[in-house]
């Protein structure tokens, strides 16, 4: 007898036109579209508030945390609402309420952090009674929350200026003890003499005080009539300044370095999101 494929040797019945083994098999299932699968019922729709918010993005947008660290800080009690303190996953609150972390009233608009390339004839302030365009119309894109320039540029000065909402930073870029690192491109109407850029280097008494600069000197490639020159001074226009001190007119100032940014990849008139490692970098400002 030849050995069967099947168990036990036992042929499989078939029916009486033998196209198909019968018995052993179960029927398919019929998935045409005349018989459509029932459909899930999806689920009632809840409404929502707009004006409430959950208390663990809350506090993430306040930058105190990501919202799984804020669950976290809710659940060990280290947050208040409206002085009373709330551990109940999900919560939700509204914007006028007083949110609490540590004892620190949060502010929950989210915080963001913006880097221009300014172009010439732009104004840096939010607005301009004399109806001259500012530098918040090359920006106006780019957040529904009211941003604000970090320093100024003035309205020929050229280069990177950065906007944000983060109170802390705005402090950190602008307050002199912080020494925070600019570096500028600047253009003379005539050769800067080596004697005068040592004078530069050395300090000058300006009518206001005294200048020290953190380095002067001539841009490879270029003429005498190009510098470059670093500074953490944010006294209004000294740069200009220093070069008028010496009896140079300045033709063009950019501004090519900010705080370690830079103007890579960054067309004048354009603007970009800061990067989060450029974020923590500028936190880390001491």
């Amino acid at each position: 007898m030849a050995k069967s494929d099947y168990k036990g040797n036992r042929k499989p019945k078939f029916d009486s036109n033998k196209k198909r083994p019968t018995g052993g098999f179960k029927k398919k299932k019929d998935f045409s579209r005349s018989t459509p699968p029932n459909k899930r019922k999806a689920p009632p729709k809840t409404n929502t508030n707009p004006d409430e918010v959950r208390l663990n993005k809350y506090i993430a947008n306040a930058g105190i945390c990501s919202r799984r660290e804020a669950d976290t800080y809710i659940a060990a009690g280290n947050v208040t609402v409206n002085g009373k303190v709330v551990s109940e996953m999900g919560y939700k609150v509204k914007l006028t309420d007083d949110v609490r972390y540590d004892g620190q009233r949060l502010n929950p608009e989210k915080k963001e952090y913006i880097l221009l390339n300014k172009p010439k004839g732009f104004i840096t302030t939010t607005n301009d009674e004399k109806g001259r365009r500012t530098v918040m119309e090359l920006i106006s894109s780019s957040s529904n929350n009211r941003l604000f320039p970090v320093g100024r540029l003035d309205r020929n000065t050229t280069g990177l200026l950065m906007f944000t909402n983060d109170g802390d930073i705005t402090k950190k870029l602008t307050h002199p003890k912080f020494g925070v690192r600019k570096i500028y491109h600047v253009v003379l109407d005539k050769n800067v003499s080596l004697a005068d850029l040592k004078r530069i280097q050395a300090g000058l008494e300006l009518e206001d005080g005294p200048v020290q600069v953190d380095e002067v000197s001539y841009i490879n490639g270029t003429s005498k009539k190009e510098v470059g020159i670093e500074i953490h001074s944010g006294r209004n226009r000294i740069v200009r300044r220093i070069f008028e001190h010496l009896e140079y007119k300045v033709v063009k100032l950019d501004r090519v370095v900010f705080a370690g940014l830079t103007k890579k990849d960054l067309p004048r008139g354009h603007w970009r999101n800061l990067t989060q490692q450029e974020v923590i970098n500028l936190k880390m400002i001491q």
